[in-house]
């Protein structure tokens, strides 16, 4: 049993939810969001979930690595989340609701490994990145991450 609570956020995005769902999913607004890193996904089961950049030794490397556990765009995505070499993985699932002119976007990501170090990362990195997407979505821009 994991001692971290499950992470959970909500935002609400003015956007239709196939317009916020392509901004999860998207390689080029991952590009924007992350910094450069590239998405490499296959929305099907057991598809991959990766975010790749370069790392300090200058080769590629997974930042993010995961598994799609289900995809029905542009309602829900869920997938397994470990960090870098980590063998810890947890879950992310990111719901999209039509909310009069707005999409609510739930993100729980839980299932968290005994002393995984992602966690605190994470219940940073979370609410920033989306904001950047909200951001992005919205008025086309973002800002840079701190």
């Amino acid at each position: 049993m994991s001692e971290h609570a499950p992470l959970r956020f909500v935002f609400y995005f003015a956007a239709p939810p196939d317009k916020v769902w392509e901004g999860f999913v998207s390689p080029e607004s991952n590009r924007v969001i992350f910094m450069g890193a590239e998405l490499e996904t296959n929305l099907k089961l057991g598809g991959p979930m990766n975010w790749i950049g370069i790392g300090p030794d200058g080769k590629r490397t997974a930042y993010v690595r995961g598994e799609v556990l289900q995809c029905d765009p542009p309602k829900f995505l869920q997938y397994t989340f470990a960090t870098g070499a980590s063998s810890n993985t947890s879950c992310v699932s990111i719901e999209l609701v039509p909310e009069s002119e707005a999409t609510k976007v739930s993100v729980t990501h839980d299932q968290w490994a005994e002393g995984d170090a992602a966690y605190a990362t994470s219940a940073d990195g979370w609410p920033r990145i989306l904001s950047r997407l909200k951001t992005l979505i919205e008025t086309g821009k973002t800002f840079k991450p701190h």
